[in-house]
């Protein structure tokens, strides 16, 4: 057990070179590229204040568990431990399952959920679990099968767009789309042409999909909510905002809720 933490563990090694900036970091590079996942999520999760206190409070599990993801693939690229990689790999899992319970349109919902999205979260846990043990079991092929989430994620948020009809969040659907795919390519050709990378001094692909990867999924994740409003409490009437100006669309997009209402009570703020 212990020799899973020792550093160099890990089956799986990036094309970064190791410490070749820093003799304490392994991937520095791709270490440091997590930082918007420790900056971005307590801006998130004040500006989801309203979202939270009036519709939904688990969507600050969600901002908590991109900085899992941001510290335990930090952890993983500075020591390319095994244990860094299984933590690095399970975060992503346990985000990804955590939206799916909490986004997922209730018209999806197998018969036997009745439509209640606790028994959906209870039948997710149980599959996290499952899932978990596998990913300790093949450590290996972890990374290729989380890429796989990707399909099904970008699938229901292109059928989510085509519903809304709202511009703004297609506008912002379309560039997280683009966002994604950029990063998935980011993420292939490190790990296919790193000899072509290394030939030009700049094995740093993987660090840039940390990057893109982190800006596509805090967006998705953000028109989920705003698809979650609209499907559930159509009357609370969200709306897509963009901080620090509303205006300007390549800010931090948010959701307000032009009618909050809790326990049936209309709220004014």
């Amino acid at each position: 057990m212990w020799s899973h933490l020792e550093r160099g563990s890990s089956p799986v090694d990036w094309c970064e070179s190791n410490y070749s900036i820093s003799p304490v970091i392994a991937e520095f590079v791709n270490t440091i590229s997590n930082i918007l996942f420790f900056l971005f999520p307590p801006v998130l999760i004040h500006l989801f204040q309203e979202y939270s206190k009036f519709f939904n409070p688990a969507i600050n599990v969600l901002w908590v568990l991109l900085m899992v993801v941001g510290i335990s693939s930090a952890y993983f690229h500075a020591t390319l431990s095994l244990v860094g990689q299984l933590l690095d790999e399970l975060a992503i899992l346990w985000l990804f399952i955590g939206a799916f319970a909490m986004f997922l349109p209730k018209r999806y919902f197998p018969t036997f959920l009745g439509g209640d999205r606790r028994r959906l979260a209870v039948c997710s846990c149980v599959v996290s679990v499952v899932c978990t043990c596998i990913s300790v079991l093949h450590p290996a092929a972890n990374s290729f099968a989380l890429m796989t989430l990707a399909i099904p994620a970008l699938a229901l948020l292109y059928i989510e767009l085509n519903l809304v009809k709202c511009a703004r969040a297609y506008r912002l659907g379309l560039r997280c789309v683009a966002v994604s795919l950029l990063a998935i390519f980011c993420w292939t050709i490190d790990r296919m042409f790193c000899d072509a990378w290394l030939s030009i001094d700049f094995p740093y692909m993987h660090g840039v999909w940390h990057v893109l990867i982190f800006i596509a999924s805090y967006t998705m994740l953000v028109l989920f909510a705003y698809f979650n409003v609209l499907e559930e409490r159509p009357e609370q009437t969200p709306q897509l905002k963009y901080w620090p100006v509303d205006d300007f669309e390549l800010g931090i997009p948010y959701i307000s809720l032009k009618h909050p209402r809790k326990n049936g009570v209309d709220v004014a703020i």
